[in-house]
Order: C-alpha cells, then structure tokens, then sequence
C-alpha cells in the first residue's frame, strides 16, 4: 500500500533524498511513508503533511495533483498489468529474475547465510506429505522397475527430488545405478535444438553398465546389446533406472520408444525403471487421449507436484530454521498472507484461477521483501512491503 506521492515524485523527476532533506526526517522514514504509507510516530502527521504540501508547490507540482497526493495506492496484482487492469498470461511470477539477498539484509535479520538459497544437504530437505509420497514413489519405482513422471512447475522441488534419490542411493548404499542421459539444448524437435532419440539412451545405458563395450552399429543389434548388458548388470544384483530430466522436452516417438525398454525383463522382473521429470507440458503429452503414446501412457505412473498451499508458513519457517532464525523474527503473519495473495491472485472472472505458490517463486518474493524491509529499516516483513515488492528489472 503506497502513496500516490510516490509517483508524482517520480513523473517531475524529483528524488526522494530531496524531499527527506526539505521536511528534515531521514530517507528511510520517507521512503516508508512513500512505499508504505507508514507516518512517522514521533512526529505530528498533519505538520509533516503541511511540510511536503510546501515542498510540492515550491516545486511547481499543480493543486490539483497536490491535492491527490496522499491517496493511497492498492498494489498490482502479480499477472496483472498496472495500465490496463487487465491479466496477461506474458507477465507471471514463475519467470521472474532471480533475486539475491543483500548483504545488508542479512545483518539486518541476523542471517549467516541465504536461507533460501539451492538444498545441500539431506536435512534441509522440506518434506510435506505430498514431498514425502513422491520422494517414495521415486525410491520404489528405482528398485522394482517401475516407470514413473513426476510434473511440475519450474520450480516446484523436481531437481531437489532428484538429487535427494541420488544422495540416499550413495547414502544408503542401495544397488541402484542411476543412468541420467541428456542433449546439450535438447528440445522437441531438431528444429529449435536437438532431441534426445532412443539411440541416445541406449548409449547412455551401454555407458552406465558396460563401459568398455564397444557399441554395435545397426540399431537392432544395439539395441539386443542394451538387453544382455543389463540382464548381467541385474544378475550382479545391481538395479538401473533411466532418469531423464526435462522431460516435457521429449520428442512423442522418444516418448513410444521408451515402451521397449520398459519392456525389457528377465523373467517377472524387469530391468531397467524409468523415471521422467518435467514441466506441466509432459503431462499434456502423457494424455490418454493421444493416441500416440498410449500404450506408452498405460504404463506410466503420474505424479503431479502441487503448490504449497497451506504448507507455506512450515516451509519459510523450515527454510528460516535451517540458519536458526525464528520466522515471527523476520515476517509478520499479515505478511505470509500478502505472499499468499500474490503468489496466487484473483482474477477477473472467466480467467483460470492458478496458484504460483512453488518453492521457487516464494524465495524469490521473500527474498525481494527481506531487501526492501532492511532498507527502509522495518523491524520484519509486513504485508505493506509485500505488496510494495515489484518484479520489475
């Protein structure tokens, strides 16, 4: 909530040092009267009033524009465009820049580090009961040949979900090898970039569980290569799962392809799992209805990663743990619910409601809100300095 002060201000070009410095407070109080319509308690609000009315007029500002000054401002929505009101699918949280705490900011709250910066350990990991049901599910389907998608919005946990499978797999010594194969710029068709084609997994595997084979050159002798080499790696009592990443990005005939290796098995038993990580555009592509992988889409086991939803006070209070900070010390309740409000806003009617409340987007909006809370010298985030943060670069 800000003042429409703030912005005539801006549109004649005057700065904000110029007003703290006419009226005799500091620049951090003015700026929380600006961006916050906090006034200061110690003084008086009507002379401080009367001191900036002087200030506009010896700077030329109109009556009329003097008079509208001190109207407070409702904040823009995220999604939604300042000019028209309006909600643009172009302007959304998920792709805003990362923001990086000041150094400042982390005097300010008493941090050691980044509480929200990249998992490296296994106890920072944030498990909820949809986090912990996944992490399952991706641990059952390594070991008894399942195939599996996880789907995601960018991020939403699928990159920590997979290092965490690769660390209990070190961590607990499990038979388990990992096969991870990957293009550099991979995309849906070669048209953009390069795409991942079922000669490049079954490199992959021969690279994982036989080494020092040399790879035979028709493809369907390869391919019988690919079944003898993990027939032997499965009788050592070694398990391989296929974990590709980006997997929306997967070419439909990759997607069929993945049928045969599914199929591949040693009695009951099969030998190689399969695991695909993706945006929400892998699930669009594993529709039953598309006839094209179908028979591919009935094997396959789908895992949604919703929002945090009511989660999102335990995991700022997780993340803020992980530095031994209390989350009462550095956001207020008012201002996790402006976090709710603007990471999943109302829209107009006969626009789809959609939620943004995904780890990434949340340590992004924290972030900014911490800065911005130490510059103006808030004791903690409040639901005015959420709502004052803007994505703007």
């Amino acid at each position: 909530m800000s003042l429409k002060l703030k912005a005539v201000l801006r549109d004649h070009g005057i700065e904000q040092i110029d007003l703290a410095n006419a009226v005799a407070y500091s620049q951090a109080t003015i700026s929380q009267l600006l961006c916050h319509a906090i006034w200061p308690r110690s003084a008086k609000q009507r002379g401080l009033h009367d001191a900036i009315r002087a200030f506009l007029k010896g700077r030329g500002i109109t009556d009329q524009e003097i008079a509208t000054a001190f109207e407070k401002l409702a904040p823009t929505p995220l999604g939604v465009r300042a000019d028209t009101n309006t909600v643009h699918e172009d302007v959304e949280p998920m792709s805003i820049p990362k923001q990086i705490l000041h150094p400042n900011t982390r005097r300010h709250f008493k941090l050691v580090r980044d509480p929200f910066d990249e998992v490296t350990d296994a106890a920072e990991f944030y498990q909820n009961e949809h986090i912990r049901f996944t992490r399952a599910a991706m641990l059952d389907a390594a070991r008894r040949g399942g195939f599996l998608a996880v789907v995601g919005e960018s991020g939403s946990g699928k990159t920590t979900l997979r290092r965490d499978l690769q660390e209990r797999i070190e961590r607990e010594q499990l038979p388990i090898q990992v096969i991870r194969p990957y293009v550099i710029g991979m995309e849906a068709n070669d048209v953009k970039g390069a795409t991942l084609k079922a000669a490049h997994i079954a490199e992959a595997i021969m690279t994982a569980v036989a080494p020092h084979a040399s790879l035979r050159a028709s493809h369907e002798a390869r391919f019988r290569q690919v079944e003898t080499a993990l027939r032997e790696s499965y009788h050592t009592g070694m398990r391989s799962v296929l974990l590709i990443e980006e997997a929306h990005a997967l070419p439909l005939a990759t997607l069929r392809h993945l049928k045969r290796f599914i199929e591949l098995e040693d009695g009951f038993k099969r030998l190689l799992s399969v695991i695909l990580l993706g945006q929400p555009e892998l699930a669009v592509k594993l529709n039953p209805r598309n006839a094209s992988v179908r028979e591919v889409v009935q094997r396959c086991e789908l895992i949604t990663l919703p929002p945090l939803g009511h989660y999102l006070e335990e995991y700022v209070a997780h993340r803020l743990h992980q530095v031994e900070v209390d989350i009462k010390t550095v956001i207020t309740a008012d201002g996790l619910q402006a976090v709710r409000e603007r990471l999943e806003p109302q829209v107009p009617r006969g626009h789809e409601q959609r939620s943004y409340l995904y780890p990434l987007a949340v340590h992004n909006l924290m972030i900014a809100a911490m800065n911005l809370a130490a510059e103006n010298g808030a004791p903690c985030v409040s639901a005015d300095i959420v709502m004052e943060v803007s994505w703007a670069r």
